[in-house]
């Protein structure tokens, strides 16, 4: 069976993209600081949630241009991304773009290559398929779950349901009291 890549970028970018939203959302409705939030690190060597936040988005715009064959739009990076507010806009930004790629732009998609630099010495040369089964969506999850992570670590009150809210028309029965079951 042949999974179209069009359903896979935007059925994966789109939902996870609007959980990171609501995260924001509640952080706000809880009386953070977004742009404290915006500073904080996991790890001294880790980049700040605002940074978790732009590659969230770069890998789904990125991916998303990368297997049509073109240059996303661009995102200024001195853009308000100092807030929630600002997260909040960026990310509305990229599910826009995300979800003007027609189904019929990603023709050939899975056997075309893509290739691009990765640092000095370095480079990467995949065929559309592999580049987003190994790069762009084991990137996107790593900076998403990073930015969730910040949050919990900071006090917001989410839990795992907030992560995987997107699977809500798939539930069945009699969902958990709200708060049981955070991890």
């Amino acid at each position: 069976m042949t999974i179209a890549l069009h359903s896979l970028t935007t059925g994966t970018f789109v939902p996870f993209l609007r959980n990171l939203s609501a995260l924001f959302d509640k952080a706000a409705a809880q009386g953070h600081d977004g742009a404290a939030l915006a500073q904080i690190r996991l790890a001294p060597d880790m980049l700040p949630l605002s940074m978790q936040v732009r590659f969230v988005c770069d890998q789904a715009r990125f991916g998303v241009a990368r297997l049509v064959g073109e240059e996303p739009p661009a995102v200024a990076e001195a853009e308000a991304d100092a807030d929630l507010a600002g997260f909040k806009a960026r990310i509305e930004r990229t599910i826009a773009y995300v979800e003007s790629v027609a189904a019929d732009r990603y023709r050939g998609a899975e056997t075309r290559t893509i290739a691009f630099p990765l640092a000095t010495d370095l480079s990467v040369e995949f065929t559309g398929e592999q580049f987003l089964r190994d790069f762009a969506f084991p990137n996107f999850y790593f900076h998403l779950v990073t930015a969730y992570d910040i949050l919990r670590n900071q006090g917001v009150q989410i839990g795992k349901a907030d992560y995987m809210a997107h699977i809500g028309y798939a539930l069945r029965g009699t969902p958990p009291a709200e708060g049981s079951g955070r991890q």
